[in-house]
């Protein structure tokens, strides 16, 4: 697995150049975008592709060259292979056939936009591309209930720019407008961009500079004084003087914007210490 440039061509180590060359064909997502790369190194490797469509069908026949002794080197369009990017079946195949594997480290669109950002570093959450439409608010709101559990992190995202908008309305919607957030637009490429601010800032940023290339989007963890679990409780609470368990959990979630389940599960767990 080797990882190349998320933008900057300058930005690739002398081992992935020379596990570049010295393997025997090189699997990448689009050959079109790795030719570029190859082409500015001078490395003349053949390019076979390995995407989300073809990779499981493509295996038996690697893993098959593989045990004959073929050396591939793997890669995606930009940064660490595997990391919102096709090849973890591969690699899972490989481990299971007893295939030897190793990875060449390199850049990496989620630390770079996470050093960038001015967030709290430690601890992280990536979480590839959000879902669409309706899927993305119930997935924020899963989040929610994690945060109202207790869990403190900073969340991670790509996302395509002409759904940047939509996502930071939903992220609103959920974590509130005033919660710190940036976006890193371009990274390493020549029109890097790193916008920072609470949610609605960052929102207004991009509904009047329309958002372009490649996005990364963070938010940071909730306040220290974030009371979200406490008014959980005290909802449920009251709720549960006069409702069922059932019937307090669903008045609960109609409000506070969290999943019936999550909202269901800390009732019941409330109500059997009462």
């Amino acid at each position: 697995m080797v990882a190349t440039p998320i933008g900057n061509l300058s930005d690739i180590s002398e081992r992935a150049i020379e596990s570049l060359l010295s393997a025997d064909a090189i699997l990448c997502e689009d050959t079109r975008v790795t030719a570029k790369l190859l082409m500015a190194r001078n490395i003349s490797t053949p390019t076979r592709t390995l995407h989300d469509h073809n990779e499981q069908e493509r295996i038996p026949f690697l893993i098959q060259q593989l045990e004959n002794g073929s050396r591939f080197a793997l890669v995606s369009d930009a940064g660490t292979p595997l990391v919102s990017d096709p090849g973890y079946r591969l690699v899972r195949a490989a481990i299971a056939a007893g295939i030897e594997i190793t990875s060449i480290p390199g850049p990496n669109a989620v630390v770079t936009a996470l050093t960038l950002s001015g967030l709290p570093p430690l601890p992280f959450m990536f979480l590839g591309f959000p879902p669409k439409m309706e899927a993305r608010v119930r997935a924020f709101e899963a989040l929610r209930a994690g945060e109202q559990a207790g869990i403190r992190s900073t969340l991670i995202w790509y996302e395509a720019p002409h759904r940047l908008v939509d996502t930071l309305k939903d992220l609103i919607e959920v974590f509130g407008p005033a919660r710190e957030a940036a976006v890193g637009r371009e990274l390493t490429k020549r029109f890097e961009e790193m916008v920072r601010g609470t949610l609605a800032e960052v929102l207004s940023h991009f509904e009047q500079t329309a958002p372009r290339g490649e996005i990364t989007l963070l938010i940071g963890p909730p306040a220290e004084d974030d009371s979200g679990a406490d008014d959980l409780d005290r909802h449920l609470e009251e709720a549960l003087e006069t409702h069922s368990v059932k019937d307090a959990a669903a008045l609960v979630a109609g409000f506070i914007k969290l999943p019936k389940r999550t909202v269901y599960a800390r009732a019941l767990e409330l109500s059997r210490k009462r």
